[in-house]
């Protein structure tokens, strides 16, 4: 995309010609809504990556045991593990003006709201470190006669949870069922079929072949071979070929990867249908959720760790240091004005931030990055707040749920962020998703950022007027974030090839914690991999 291109090619480019043509010969004029572009530092990050270095003054360096790099989910459990062992030599610096990464959340006047991930299923029972922090933060009541975790009603998911938007009305659920032929219902029974298979399946050491965290997967034969094809081709093979199964599938590889079935390894497809059933024939574990999603999670992470948490300090430099015998690092960290720089001679390091700037800013995989960091793609994401002063009209069918989508729409559609305080009337937001699922990940970037926060917003009014005519007269303000490196894309042969082993590898004093080392962007590795680097570093000092 370019400054030039016309408005029918831009919505044409992001919502398909049919609505291009539809929004461009109405006749609406009405302005679009005041609003910004928040968040994300692309600028900032590309500064990094294109080589901007600042010396510290001698006056500016410290001295700590450890610090952390990066003050997503993955850096704030490290935090919080350290501190939970009695130690608080470190510190997190962390790009962005909040903590969080794609967890972060945002607040008006009315109610908090996401700006990425927005719910946590309630782990299974064996998931204990993560069911330690949801005991930790007031969410458990008890547990059942086998052991499962129940959850304060209050916090799971209220009903109506999701509905779908199709030809002019709204229906129940993800799955279109209004108009399934019989032949559709009969390949979702056997798709079912399957899913109970492998939530049945057990290798020899009784490991599942999809568990939450990713590392206590099964790593048999049968279950590796899933990740040399991809989600499409294993769909293929048993013959499933209805337009709505495929849709069902790939909406939650778009919604959890950001990748279309081609682009997703079967293991990684199988997983969203599996790790979270507890047994075959059950639903998936319910949500839990909050009206900011995830930032419900990293407000008490952070808190635990603010006093050592600094923002708005961008890493440009790890250099591993070698003292007497010793390994350390040193780390030098810049203002986002470029006026100040910071340096701190540190014993270890651990490296939370995405794993594709490894080579950036460690100093000796600038020249030489070591081959598995290239295999480390992450998605791009558009995420809009549409702050309205009143629900849109209900239109036809099911109603207002948490979780709605458009059927026939390139974004994933929205939540409501007021939805779980229980207010079904009056002003509220809405958090629209857009993942862009180009085949090359830079183009995908390229398109991302070429659009301004206008041009962004109009594609999400006109995406969304198709299900609610008035949208534009209601949206009294639309902010837009942009996620350049949203997520790790788990194509096939990522999950179980070389790369994700050999990153999880300390080099020399820095080791290495981000979701992007599962595969998965999930809350729940992210928060896995942070307690296994602090663990790691803590048999180091």
């Amino acid at each position: 995309m370019n400054s030039n291109c016309t408005r029918r090619e831009i919505l044409t480019a992001f919502l398909g010609l049919p609505v291009a043509l539809a929004a461009c010969n109405s006749r609406s004029s009405l302005p679009l809504p005041d609003g910004e572009i928040v968040g994300a530092s692309n600028e900032i990050g590309h500064r990094v990556r294109d080589g901007w270095r600042m010396t510290p003054s001698a006056d500016q360096w410290e001295s700590r045991k450890i610090v952390i790099v990066g003050g997503g989910v993955a850096g704030l459990t490290a935090a919080r593990r350290l501190l939970k062992t009695g130690f608080n030599d470190f510190v997190l610096l962390e790009l962005e003006q909040a903590a969080g990464g794609t967890a972060r959340s945002g607040k008006s006047s009315l109610t908090a709201y996401p700006w990425g991930a927005h719910y946590l299923p309630v782990p299974l029972k064996e998931n204990v470190a993560l069911l330690e922090l949801v005991n930790e933060m007031g969410l458990l009541e008890g547990s059942a006669e086998d052991g499962s975790p129940i959850i304060g009603e209050q916090f799971l998911c209220r009903d109506p949870e999701e509905r779908i938007f199709y030809r002019g009305r709204w229906y129940e659920g993800l799955y279109l069922r209004a108009g399934a032929s019989a032949d559709d219902l009969a390949q979702l029974d056997r798709f079912n079929v399957e899913i109970n298979r492998w939530v049945k399946w057990r290798d020899g050491r009784g490991r599942r072949a999809f568990a939450i965290p990713v590392a206590t997967s099964s790593d048999d034969v049968e279950v590796t071979a899933l990740d040399k094809i991809s989600m499409a081709q294993w769909l293929n093979q048993r013959s499933f070929t209805s337009p709505r199964l495929r849709w069902w599938i790939e909406y939650g590889c778009r919604d959890d990867y950001g990748l279309k079935l081609e682009q997703t390894s079967a293991w990684a497809g199988l997983f969203y249908f599996c790790a979270r059933m507890i047994a075959p024939g059950h639903e998936t574990q319910p949500f839990m959720t909050w009206p900011e999603g995830n930032g419900r999670l990293v407000a008490h992470l952070y808190d635990k760790a603010k006093a050592r948490v600094r923002t708005g300090l961008a890493v440009t430099e790890i250099i591993p240091t070698d003292l007497n015998g010793k390994q350390g690092a040193d780390v030098i960290a810049v203002d986002h004005a470029g006026h100040n720089a910071v340096g701190i001679h540190a014993e270890q390091v651990i490296f939370a931030a995405p794993h594709f700037l490894s080579r950036y800013v460690i100093r000796p995989w600038r020249d030489a990055p070591p081959a598995h960091v290239a295999e480390f793609q992450s998605g791009a994401w558009m995420v809009a707040n549409l702050h309205l002063k009143e629900r849109p009209s209900p239109g036809s069918g099911f109603p207002l749920a948490w979780d709605n989508v458009l059927y026939e729409s390139q974004a994933l559609g929205y939540v409501v962020a007021t939805h779980q305080r229980g207010l079904d009337r009056g002003p509220t937001v809405l958090t629209y998703y857009y993942p862009l699922t180009d085949a090359d990940h830079n183009a995908a970037r390229k398109r991302l950022l070429s659009l301004d926060r206008a041009q962004w917003a109009d594609v999400v009014l006109t995406d969304l007027q198709r299900a609610h005519p008035d949208i534009r007269d209601l949206t009294t303000r639309l902010d837009v974030m942009r996620w350049g490196h949203a997520m790790i894309s788990p194509r096939p042969g990522f999950i179980h090839g070389n790369a994700r082993r050999a990153a999880a590898k300390p080099y020399r004093g820095i080791h290495f914690a981000h979701s992007d080392l599962s595969g998965v962007a999930l809350f729940e590795e992210a928060f896995y991999q942070g307690n296994r680097a602090a663990d790691e570093v803590m048999r180091m000092i």
